[in-house]
């Protein structure tokens, strides 16, 4: 029997330090289920799937020290196995395998970015590549409100339920699997989820992922040897739904980060930051280009830092 409890250190693979609180705040979507986050204080509560048994609920907490601890919720104790599988999730949830001391030696040396290096710039991400599609076709021209709507119509109606989970309701309930989606009816996507024209998309996505036709998961998983960025953005924006924003802000999700996300959000709110009346796509471009394959990164950790508020030293 495993505990129900691991702690572990918040360190990248170099050594770099991880800023729990900017990591769970570091984009809009990580706020929608299966995922929870809480800002005071720091929580991550999210339900993962475990193979060959059912998902579990757990919780990400700070521990101090430079640590954290991540809780295995439900009335069992969790066998070894489970801990380890859900163990290995978190990391991947977190990015803690992702090495970004490349990066912070570029932004130690840019006075609007120098602040990145005490543990910023991880974007929080799914489980699967096919959530993080799901999710931004879901955001793609419609109010945050519809996006929840959808989404939590989705997980509520299609996930799987946790081990000691409520038997309804959001709470303890998986993304949806890409098979589940497929079977759903179209008549659930229109009328329970009320998701309009992007209901055919999510169908015809699911569908595909579904029987093999389009293996997503490589995209997240390829290095950029095997898929450069380009190729990501080709297959990308052959998905149905998916158009230039989201294939951008689907990159970013993946750790693809030379794209910039450029919407009616991003745009004004970086010509305000940068004290601009009204900036060029090209400008804004020229801005970051310094940084290569993070220019997409350090343009939306400038554009967000006012997400958390900053302790005084």
């Amino acid at each position: 029997m495993s505990p129900t409890s691991v702690e572990f250190p918040l360190l990248g693979p170099s050594g770099e330090r991880v800023d729990l609180l900017r990591t769970f705040l570091s984009h809009g979507v990580a706020s929608l289920p299966p995922m929870n986050i809480e800002e005071a204080p720091p929580k991550l509560e999210v339900t993962l799937p475990i193979t060959g048994r059912r998902p579990r609920t757990v919780t990400v907490e700070p521990a101090g020290d430079g640590r954290a601890i991540m809780t295995i919720l439900g009335s069992r104790p969790p066998s070894a196995r489970t801990s380890d599988e859900l163990f290995r999730n978190v990391q991947h949830i977190l990015r803690l395998d992702e090495d970004l001391s490349h990066f912070y030696e570029v932004c130690a040396a840019d006075s609007d970015l120098s602040w990145v290096v005490a543990g910023a710039g991880r974007m929080i991400r799914s489980a699967t590549v096919f959530e993080e599609v799901v999710k931004t076709i879901c955001t793609t021209n419609c109010t945050w409100s519809a996006t929840e709507r959808m989404v939590g119509a989705l997980v509520e109606h299609l996930g799987e339920r946790a081990q000691g989970a409520p038997s309804t309701g959001l709470a303890g309930r998986t993304f949806p699997a890409p098979e589940v989606m497929a079977e759903t009816d179209e008549e659930f996507y229109r009328d329970v989820a009320r998701a309009g024209y992007r209901g055919a998309y999510l169908i015809s996505l699911a569908r595909s992922v579904a029987d093999g036709t389009v293996d997503l998961e490589e995209l997240g998983s390829a290095g950029r040897e095997e898929l450069p960025d380009e190729e990501v953005e080709r297959r990308l924006l052959a998905l149905p739904g998916v158009g230039p924003y989201a294939a951008a802000h689907i990159m970013m999700m993946i750790g693809r980060y030379s794209k910039l996300i450029l919407d009616s959000w991003t745009r004004p709110t970086y010509a305000r930051i940068a004290g601009y009346k009204k900036v060029k796509d090209s400008t804004i471009q020229r801005r970051w280009r310094r940084y290569g394959p993070y220019a997409g990164l350090a343009f939306w950790l400038y554009i967000t830092r006012s997400w958390v508020q900053e302790q005084e030293a």
